[in-house]
């Protein structure tokens, strides 16, 4: 007969191994996310973090929740960014300073702008801390507009090209990549500049969305 103690740890033998699990899922994401981006399936999740499929949907029932989870403290490091400069009494080099950051995080990380950009219904946290960032840099533009460093003509959809700039270096290694992006950046930075400025043809209209490819469900 089993006795009440040995049915309790039986209980806590297992919320152990269901957190070891989650863990294990949550990191093996992050791992294959940033180095092979959003298209990653769920079974080579399930295959790399030593788990079952099944194991695994049933800790994230679907692609969106493991990604939510997956990059919540980068969405939530990239809010801090943007309300960090938006402390900064200088407005150009607070615009500046979102732009170098939020570009090296993707430089690094291939899954990171698909997960910016992505809307999750069952995390409304993180989609009021995208919408909250995006609102930010949009002020920041403004006040570095107002100051008269920021060319007159840009406009948000100029950051969703320099992304989909950015999201496309390839490099040997991830500090190749993040000097390759600092270049980057540091070139498109310049042409940003009020000072001489000529004018640019019209800007597309692009939204974030339109930087990656939705992540596919397998």
């Amino acid at each position: 007969m089993t006795t009440e103690p040995s049915r309790m740890a039986a209980a806590e033998a297992l919320r152990v191994d269901a957190r070891n699990n989650r863990t294990r899922i949550v990191e093996a994401a992050r791992l294959l996310f940033a180095e092979e981006g959003l298209d990653v399936t769920m079974t080579d999740i399930a295959r790399h973090s030593g788990v079952g499929v099944a194991t695994l949907y049933r800790r994230f029932p679907t692609k969106e929740a493991l990604v939510a989870e997956a990059f919540a403290e980068q969405i939530e490091l990239c809010a801090a960014v943007v309300e960090d400069a938006l402390a900064d009494p200088d407005p150009w080099c607070a615009f500046r300073a979102v732009l170098e950051q939020v570009c090296a995080m993707q430089a690094v990380d291939k899954g990171f702008t698909g997960a910016f950009a992505c809307r999750f219904p069952d995390a409304t946290v993180l989609d009021g801390l995208r919408s909250r960032a995006e609102r930010g840099f949009g002020e920041l533009a403004r006040r570095a507009k107002a100051s008269g460093e920021l060319r007159e003509d840009f406009t948000f959809d100029d950051i969703t090209l320099l992304l989909m700039a950015n999201g496309g270096i390839t490099a040997d290694s991830p500090e190749s990549a993040l000097a390759a992006s600092r270049r980057l950046v540091g070139l498109l930075l310049h042409a940003f500049r009020a000072d001489g400025a000529e004018p640019l043809p019209p800007a597309p209209r692009l939204e974030l969305h339109h930087v990656v490819r939705p992540p596919t469900a397998r």
